[in-house]
């Protein structure tokens, strides 16, 4: 077997319960063997990455290739590649039209498979009302779960789904196995604040924390468990800003409730000064937080109790943005993650001792792989794909938005210097990232079904 290896990759591998210094053999994109120590595995091409941790690829569960045209699967996944990052989800609220029924979410895997350069899978999501006949389809169509939202951003795009159709597609998603992701927020009450704040003409940049008091997020989330335990419905809550939601999704689990959740790379390490300091840059939906709300967050990562980080990547551009700078609320709300991501949250944790080199590796992928059930990702084992991302402790990252390849070249993170550098990122056994460029073509990367798909 030793002979018919493609490759072997040398370094600190990242395994689910320990790390080695040792090789891991690929074979047809594949893990076939992995082995403590080097020399034992023989293959004609290796890559030894010294003192480098070799982590099983990150997976970004929450990405917006197309809510911005100007975007797209090419930017994006080069993007992830440059990032570290080898699979990705992504959102179905796309322009001109969301990914609510078959025949849309077939035309999108067809792009998918002609311009992205990483793996990516594919959220679906209902229209407002009446379309929950697509859910059953579309998990067989592949895909991997289904977002809908308590708050309204657009009624046909993203639109805020009423009651009774959110229980009537829980209980369909029940049926396919798949989770009930959603955008929590409060939409009464927000909507109503944000109207109260601009006839008072309150639109500085901290108005956008204070029109979205986090009552607005626990109240909506405390609604869909409820919803959820009733339905036995598998739910996830996108995007968490407080701890408190947090503190109530522990209640929800320990009543027998299936409920996951993730927080986004901003709610950790940036606060709502931030609004302040960087204006629209930093405006997101939820809004940043008080700082010691932020450090509950942080104790609930440190305590094991949040899933996953994700980036909530949204490309807009600085036009986007611009029209926030008199009045805030007119400001695009995102950032962009995909290539910040990874190097952020490692120099944060691993680099600081603030989390293991495998507590690392279950956030940012083990744990993705398995709240979403995406097969053949998410750790170093064999049988699994050969996705690897490099990290080098030793070396520094320097972000430059300017050099982004994603069509958004901004971020409040410009000119930070990090502790750990992607020097590699690794897909099915070949490099599409070399530290410096993006090494494979559009079309390299593939669509990866979700669980249900027939």
């Amino acid at each position: 077997m030793n002979q018919q290896l493609d490759c072997i990759i040398q370094g600190n591998i990242v395994l689910t319960d320990k790390v080695i210094a040792g090789e891991v053999g690929v074979k047809d994109g594949k893990i076939v063997s992995i082995s403590e120590g080097t020399g034992k595995l023989q293959a004609d091409h290796v890559k030894s990455f010294g003192e480098s941790f070799v982590f099983p690829g990150i997976i970004d569960v929450h990405v917006h290739c197309f809510s911005n045209p100007d975007e797209g699967f090419i930017t994006t996944t080069s993007s992830a590649a440059a990032g570290g990052i080898t699979t990705f989800l992504d959102m179905p609220y796309d322009l001109p039209n969301p990914i609510n029924n078959v025949e849309q979410f077939k035309k999108k895997v067809e792009k998918l498979e002609k311009e992205a350069v990483v793996d990516v899978c594919l959220w679906g999501t209902i229209s407002k009302t009446g379309g929950t006949d697509q859910i059953i389809p579309l998990a067989e169509a592949g895909a991997v779960a289904f977002k809908m939202s308590t708050f309204e951003t657009d009624e046909y795009r993203f639109p805020r789904i009423p009651d009774p159709e959110i229980l009537k597609a829980m209980k369909l998603i029940e049926q396919t196995g798949l989770r009930a992701a959603f955008h929590s927020e409060n939409d009464e009450i927000i909507v109503d604040m944000i109207d109260t704040y601009q006839k008072e003409g309150k639109v500085y940049p901290k108005a956008h924390n204070e029109t979205r008091p986090p009552l607005t997020e626990t109240s909506a989330v405390l609604k869909l468990m409820e919803f959820a335990y009733w339905t036995k419905v598998k739910l996830h809550i996108v995007h968490v800003s407080h701890p408190r939601t947090i503190d109530l999704i522990q209640q929800f689990k320990e009543q027998g409730v299936n409920v996951s959740c993730e927080t986004c790379y901003p709610y950790l390490l940036l606060d709502v000064e931030d609004l302040d300091k960087f204006g629209p840059i930093a405006k997101n939906n939820p809004p940043l937080r008080e700082k010691e709300e932020v450090q509950g967050l942080w104790n609930h990562i440190e305590e094991g109790n949040i899933d996953l980080v994700s980036s909530d990547h949204a490309p807009w551009g600085a036009e986007h943005k611009a029209r926030g700078n008199d009045n805030i609320f007119l400001a695009s709300s995102g950032l962009p993650g995909e290539e910040v991501m990874t190097p952020l949250m490692f120099d944060s944790t691993v680099a600081k001792g603030r989390l293991t080199a495998n507590e690392f590796a279950n956030l940012m992928s083990t744990h993705p792989a398995e709240v979403f059930s995406i097969p053949g990702k998410g750790r170093i084992s064999e049988g699994y794909d050969a996705d690897f991302t490099i990290i080098d402790p030793n070396q520094k990252t320097l972000i430059d938005q300017e050099s982004f390849r994603s069509y958004s070249k901004l971020t409040p993170f410009n000119g930070q210097e990090l502790n750990g550098k992607i020097v590699s990122t690794i897909l099915r056994g070949e490099e599409v990232y070399d530290g410096h460029d993006v090494k494979k073509e559009p079309g390299y990367g593939k669509f990866v079904p979700g669980s249900a798909a027939k």
